[in-house]
């Protein structure tokens, strides 16, 4: 079944119309034909024209990196959708008995130049969004900037060499930053020293157990802030 272009105002007058009262292209969760109805966009729907069709577009766009694993074939039909969002089965000799008018729907035609231009058309599409998506470059890692707690056992610690021991900690994802001591009572100083991680790549709770097997001069540690970046 070939697609729409989704570029015209009457094309994406009809897609509007038909999320407005559905959130996938099929079912009740997002699948391979919500996938290639977004790959038939050339960039997203004017939020203020088509809002419903902006919001079906940025709900899709964040299960891009999952679009591999969505439910579904993209290599087969899917259920299409005729005038005021009745559903028409794709095998044509189970279709109803209607004006060929009525049977327009959001995602194809049976007439064979119209399937031809539209085919051309999603090709033409979805060329450009790949190479729309290849200039942005790949997606910058998650991170996070952590204010981490060193406490010392008592104010003979050798607070230096307790900071060198942490610093010497290197990891792939892992950027240690400024430093102070802070007191906390009876003479004791403890270590403030923040730090940026790679979310994928870095476990705090590892870290933290990594920093307090310095068993000679650390007691614990704390996690005092984080923030995503």
């Amino acid at each position: 079944m070939g697609f729409t272009d989704f570029v015209s105002d009457a094309g994406l007058t009809i897609a509007n119309t038909f999320f407005g009262s559905r959130s996938y292209v099929v079912g009740t969760s997002p699948s391979q034909a919500d996938v290639v109805t977004f790959k038939a966009f050339s960039s997203a729907p004017d939020a203020e024209k088509y809002p419903n069709v902006a919001r079906w577009y940025k709900h899709i766009a964040s299960y891009e990196a999952e679009f591999g694993s969505l439910p579904g074939d993209a290599s087969k039909e899917f259920t299409a959708y005729g005038p005021e969002g009745a559903e028409l089965p794709t095998n044509p000799k189970d279709k109803p008995a209607a004006d060929e008018d009525e049977m327009d729907d959001l995602f194809g035609s049976d007439d064979e130049e119209e399937d031809e231009e539209v085919a051309k058309k999603h090709a033409e599409n979805l060329a450009a969004y790949k190479k729309k998506k290849e200039a942005k470059g790949p997606k910058p890692a998650a991170k996070s900037i952590v204010t981490m707690e060193v406490k010392p056992w008592d104010d003979e610690t050798d607070l230096k060499q307790m900071e060198e021991n942490v610093r010497a900690i290197e990891k792939d994802g892992l950027v240690w930053g400024a430093s102070k001591l802070v007191a906390v009572g009876f003479g004791i100083k403890k270590l403030q020293i923040n730090l940026v991680v790679e979310d994928e790549k870095i476990s705090i709770d590892e870290l933290q157990a990594q920093i307090e097997e310095d068993e000679d001069h650390v007691q614990s540690t704390d996690v005092a802030a984080m923030q995503k970046l």
